[in-house]
């Protein structure tokens, strides 16, 4: 049976060669007897600068007996090799070894122990008794023990002799098994009264050059007759039996008949006196009925035939035995299941770069058993990306059969199945783990194409932003994820300017204050790379949009105020529907922010007047309202829809005046159509927008005059005007020096 040594981790390596080789030495060779050089014989190529060799002993079936230098590759003795005692009487004596050579190829080592004649042939006693009958007819025969010799081949027993004294010879024969064992032949009759013993030598020689022998002494003592003796049915028998048959299972049932009467008549059987130990551990015989029967567990294995040597004598005086010989051959059962075992290449595990046919393991399957019972099928189980290459002397390799890919699993259990032909088959199973090595094969990768990160106007420079988060299904430095900004321009500035990133987690940070009035939004690349060895990097458009904040208060630009009031003088008699004003604002926040609504704060408890909510005209109720109150004060509120809310208030005065409509000036029921306020309206925004204009091409040009940076310094460019008012309080033209950027000095 062969032993592995498991290792569960394997490294990927090239396609792996195995050869063989095979080598001597003979038995009773001294410790540090050298068998056999592998760097000579192998023809071991070139090695790298630096490197030495080194031969790794991966299995060994006599350890103790035979190693290989790690370095110099000597196959040695460790100690004197008794062939006798490590192989006994087997014909063939190996010792087995798997030699890893430079991490490259397999080697598989077969040290044959030659046998030398060193024993001699063994009797198992010093002499033999035999009573032979006064009437035994010439060619009777008389099995005698055999000799043991533990060498084997040509030393081992070869034939035996016996000293002619012309009454007797000796014939030897072989067994099924090819030992050899002598009968003791009469070849004429005897005659007691002439001579009541003989004595003759019996020699054992074996094959040696000068033969070894040993001699026992047989003692024949002659013996009256008795008159018949018993008879077999044949003088041999064929029986086959399975293997493992159960105890107690018939063999044979022998006859033996006697003519005589009585107890000359009576046949008692029993195996011969020289019948093997092994013979009568395996069986038993029946002394009266001359049944065999299992006695011991049949093993194909061990043995596959098996020869009886059965004796039958009677009971009366001098008997003379009759003898058969009953062959057993024993049949095969499928009662061996196959053995598998692993071989490592190299410790470790294999990286998910190893191409398809990468060997990570090698495999040996015996079975004990022989024809189709020990015939054997091998595949790795499941839908994993491995499978068996079959090699040589029952070798498969484990190979990878497809790409492997960590990220997609990064360990296997591999399971390898063994079934044999027999019927009904027998199967074995074995596994081991495999890992996964990791390699730079994957690019970080972002989870949408763009991001938008929003940031509300007005905010605090350093403030977060949000995170742009790359995945990188690698390990280690191949899934360590930096991030950076690519270089661009918003407008004509750097965009290092307006954002940063951690190169660590992609968090991204505001690095100045933003108007939304000025930049709506901005767009920049950030690029992701790992610290694989090449790296791989991606890259995704990242969005800053800026979100409108309500900081602009709506600003009234008619009527023209003066200290947040304006005098409105309207004619009597105009009727309702009137308009007797239309109030305007501006403000310059977007959206709801900016959305104005008009209303009348107070002053108008008389329900005199109304204003749209929407456009601001303010139109007359009452035909009758110079008759209530000559003069109204009206409070007018504009208000933005931006949370919160922001207002601004101006007071109308409405004073009555004496002056009546125009003649031919219509009324359509009741109502006055008012004059046209647009063209005023128009004209005063117009007047504004021009001075605005004039005072920053003024600034501008006083800009690109000065050194760019110092005009940023001192708030030149980028001045900001707008109107405040608290309630009431006179109207102020406010700067704010808020620096920004000075291009529009460069457009200009």
């Amino acid at each position: 049976m062969y032993l592995s040594v498991l290792l569960l981790f394997f490294l990927w390596a090239p396609a792996l060669t195995i050869k063989n080789l095979n080598f001597s030495v003979p038995e009773e060779a001294i410790a540090g007897t050298i068998v056999g050089n592998l760097s000579n014989d192998i023809k071991l190529g070139i090695l790298e600068r630096g490197k030495k060799s080194n031969f790794r002993v991966l299995e060994n079936s006599a350890s103790d007996l035979i190693d290989v230098e790690q370095d110099s590759g000597l196959v040695f003795t460790k100690q004197r090799i008794d062939r006798e005692t490590l192989c006994r009487r087997n014909l063939k004596c190996q010792v087995s070894l798997e030699v890893f050579a430079n991490d490259k190829d397999l080697y598989m080592i077969k040290v044959d122990i030659t046998d030398i004649n060193d024993n001699s042939p063994i009797f198992p006693s010093e002499q033999i008794d035999i009573d032979i009958s006064e009437n035994a007819f010439p060619g009777t025969r008389f099995p005698l023990t055999s000799a043991h010799d533990p060498d084997s081949g040509d030393y081992g027993l070869k034939t035996y002799v016996i000293n002619h004294n012309g009454l007797f010879s000796l014939d030897v024969k072989s067994r099924g098994d090819g030992t050899k064992f002598p009968e003791l032949v009469i070849d004429k009759p005897l005659d007691r009264e002439e001579q009541s013993h003989h004595n003759l030598i019996l020699t054992a020689l074996d094959g040696g050059n000068p033969p070894r022998s040993a001699t026992v002494q047989i003692n024949v003592k002659v013996i009256d007759s008795n008159d018949n003796s018993p008879v077999f049915e044949a003088p041999s028998y064929m029986v086959e039996i399975p293997e493992n048959s159960p105890l107690g299972r018939v063999v044979i049932d022998l006859n033996a008949t006697d003519a005589d009467e009585g107890s000359n008549g009576d046949v008692v059987y029993s195996f011969s006196g020289y019948a093997p130990d092994r013979v009568r551990e395996l069986f038993s015989i029946d002394p009266n009925t001359g049944v065999i029967q299992v006695k011991g567990n049949l093993d194909y294995e061990e043995n596959n035939l098996i020869e009886i040597d059965v004796q039958a004598r009677d009971q009366g005086p001098n008997p003379i035995p009759a003898h058969c010989k009953v062959t057993v051959k024993v049949i095969d059962k499928n009662d061996n299941a196959p053995s598998i075992g692993f071989i490592s290449v190299r410790q470790g595990a294999i990286s998910e770069a190893a191409p398809p046919g990468t060997v990570i393991a090698l495999v040996r399957v015996t079975d004990k058993d022989s024809g189709k019972n020990g015939q054997l099928q091998c595949r790795v189980l499941g839908n994993v990306p491995f499978k068996l290459e079959e090699n040589s002397d029952n070798f498969y390799s484990v190979v990878t059969d497809r790409p492997l890919d960590r990220e997609t699993q990064d360990e296997y259990n591999v399971t390898i199945i063994a079934r044999d032909n027999g019927n009904p088959p027998l199967n074995s199973t074995k596994s081991f783990t495999v890992k996964i090595l990791d390699e730079n094969d994957n690019a970080p990768t972002f989870n949408k194409g763009l991001h938008v990160l929003q940031v509300s106007e007005n905010n605090i420079p350093g403030e977060y932003l949000g995170s742009v988060v790359a995945h990188d299904p690698d390990l280690g430095h191949n899934g360590t994820v930096s991030y950076s900004i690519l270089p661009s321009y918003v407008g004509d500035v750097p965009v290092f300017t307006f954002v940063s990133v951690n190169p660590t987690n992609g968090a991204v940070y505001a690095l100045r204050s933003f108007n939304y009035e000025q930049t709506k939004y901005f767009e920049f690349k950030l690029l992701a790379k790992d610290s694989g060895s090449p790296h791989l990097e991606s890259n995704v458009t990242v969005r800053v949009t800026v979100l409108d904040v309500n900081d602009n208060a709506p600003v009234i630009s008619l009527p023209i105020l003066q200290n947040d009031t304006a005098e409105i003088h309207v004619p009597r008699n105009v009727g309702v529907g009137y308009v007797v004003s239309t109030v305007r604002a501006v403000d310059n926040d977007f959206g709801e922010s900016g959305r104005l609504t008009y209303e009348i704060a107070y002053g108008n408890e008389e329900h005199l007047f109304e204003i749209d909510p929407v456009t601001g005209e303010i139109k007359t109720l009452n035909p009758y309202w110079e008759e209530v109150s000559p003069v109204v004060e009206l409070v007018i509120k504009v208000t933005d829809n931006g949370k919160p809310a922001l207002s601004a208030v101006a007071k109308l005065i409405i004073k009555s005046s004496s002056g009546s409509l125009p003649e031919g000036e219509p009324r359509v029921n009741g109502k006055q159509h008012q004059w046209d306020m647009s063209l005023p309206l128009i004209v005063t925004l117009s007047t504004i927008s021009i001075i605005l204009l004039a005072a920053m091409i003024t600034i501008a040009v006083k800009c690109k005059r000065e050194n760019k940076s110092e005009c940023c310094l001192q708030g030149v460019c980028g001045q900001r005007f707008f109107y405040q008012r608290n309630n009431f309080s006179p109207l102020v033209l406010m700067v704010h020096q808020n620096c920004v950027d000075c291009s529009l000095s460069n457009l200009l």
